[in-house]
């Protein structure tokens, strides 16, 4: 393990057929940080410890790659086709809400029946992007947020370049929480190819509820908003929203 994640509590969650392993750190309500490919990087994890030193608990689940291990490009590659192989994922099929969402919810569950709050929060990067939103079908999840939500692979120019990656029946379910108030925030590069049209999806289906920070490309590498390419702002915007959400109580 590396010595970046030493801090951290190692453990091990089994649910809906799956397990992983998960690292954990903080106390108050629960963050569920989904890491983007290739895995969780030093700087998932920097960010992770930003959200931890707000005042919550932070459980990054480890889903693929090598936990610590820095980016690059053999890496990212090798991340990407583990993801697209894959059971858990559904990285091509449109309108499935992919099997690895069952999981992140059955933990969601767990840690607010631990831990309490008003709810849980969490982050998808990349290709976890749409778990987060797939994760808001309970109503335990408060505070989802989505960066630079990327699946399912977009194709073209066709209906895959604005798929959710989530099935009939979650997607209507989703769309009746943010009626109800669950606010969405997204966050993008506009001439990141990898998100496609979702982010006018979003706003089409979720309405008002759906919170769009969207920020000029300064190169076509520009991609992971909240890591690689941090955008200190848009950091800073996540970390309100969680503290908003999960923190900040009635008087």
């Amino acid at each position: 393990m590396s010595h970046m994640l030493d801090s951290w509590e190692l453990a091990t969650f089994s649910a809906a057929g799956c397990t992983h392993e998960t690292y954990r750190k903080g106390s108050g309500p629960a963050v569920i940080v989904i890491h983007e490919i290739p895995g969780i990087t030093p700087k998932v994890a920097d960010f992770a410890e930003r959200v931890v030193a707000r005042g919550l608990t932070v459980v990054m689940p480890d889903l693929v790659g090598t936990p610590g291990k820095d980016v690059s490009l053999p890496y990212i590659m090798s991340s990407l086709a583990k993801v697209c192989i894959s059971k858990e994922f559904t990285s091509w099929a449109l309108n499935r809400t992919s099997p690895i969402t069952a999981w992140l919810r059955a933990l969601a569950r767990a840690l607010h029946l631990e831990l309490g709050g008003p709810g849980v929060g969490a982050v998808g990067m990349c290709f976890s992007g749409g778990f987060a939103l797939g994760m808001m079908v309970d109503d335990v999840m408060v505070a989802p947020v989505l960066s630079q939500h990327s699946f399912p692979i977009a194709r073209g120019k066709g209906e895959s370049r604005g798929n959710l990656g989530l099935s009939p029946d979650d997607e209507a379910a989703v769309i009746q929480r943010a009626a109800d108030g669950c606010q969405v925030l997204g966050l993008r590069f506009t001439d990141d190819r990898a998100v496609g049209t979702r982010f006018d999806t979003l706003r089409k289906k979720l309405g008002d509820a759906f919170i769009a920070v969207e920020l000029p490309s300064q190169s076509k590498r520009d991609h992971s908003v909240l890591t690689e390419q941090r955008d200190d702002a848009s950091v800073e915007r996540v970390l309100e929203f969680f503290v908003e959400k999960l923190l900040v109580t009635e008087l």
